[in-house]
């Protein structure tokens, strides 16, 4: 059983330029995932897929692989299963696992639980969620509470499942079955959805997403924060 972890690292951003070099704790985010990956001890391999040669760069200061994928696949409209599908027939594999760059607080044991559950549970795809109890509203509308009679006890609530994104994986043979015959594959065959930390739940996309990460690394009070990046960029003229 062959189990490739593929970490996407595109350069280019539509909310926060570059977030994936963006630092914390001193180091660019994208290099605590993909130690983290490295210190589950459960891939055969790890690959940085990205639209720009900068990333190669990164992959080999940590130690990984890299892919170069194409052109096309490099903009911001470009969609999950045409990365995954793409990266699935150059990286053969049996499973192929989306490690993602911008949620830094992962650790290798929740990693390598996830991989397990999915093997367990003989699964096709998965999913990371949040399990949040809480009053949550679609619109106006109420999802798991009733705005008729007393107000519902947050414990006593039907917890929503949001999506995380930090970890996604799929077995090969059933994506890309899949997206061969329809054009999409990300809910293929049998799902299935696990539930996942706080500290891993935390996706970064905006600069206030960084400064909460850097003030959990650092434990920084003094209030004093500027957005930096890895120096690398500078080699890029980015």
């Amino acid at each position: 059983m062959i189990i490739n972890a593929m970490t996407p690292a595109r350069i280019g951003s539509t909310r926060l330029k570059m977030k994936n070099l963006a630092l914390a704790g001193g180091r660019p985010m994208i290099e605590y995932v993909l130690e983290a990956a490295k210190n589950s001890k459960v891939f055969d391999s790890i690959t940085v897929n990205s639209d720009h040669q900068l990333f190669k760069e990164i992959a080999e200061r940590s130690g990984v692989s890299f892919y170069l994928r194409p052109e096309e696949l490099g903009s911001s409209t470009t969609k999950s299963d045409d990365v995954v599908y793409d990266f699935m027939q150059k990286v053969p594999g049996d499973i192929t696992v989306w490690v993602n760059s911008i949620s830094p607080l992962q650790s290798p044991t929740e990693i390598a639980s996830i991989i397990k559950y999915f093997q367990d549970e003989k699964l096709d795809c998965l999913q990371t969620v949040r399990d949040e109890q809480a009053h949550c509203l679609q619109g106006d509308e109420p999802l798991n509470f009733s705005t008729v009679g007393k107000f519902a006890q947050t414990q006593d609530l039907v917890p929503i499942r949001r999506f995380v994104y930090s970890i996604m994986m799929w077995r090969n043979s059933a994506f890309m079955k899949e997206y061969e015959k329809s054009g999409s594959a990300f809910f293929c065959g049998k799902p299935g959805y696990y539930s996942i930390s706080k500290e891993s739940a935390i996706i970064v996309k905006t600069e206030e997403d960084i400064r909460l990460v850097d003030f959990i690394i650092n434990g920084n009070k003094s209030g004093h924060w500027n957005l930096e990046y890895d120096p690398i960029i500078e080699k890029y003229g980015l």
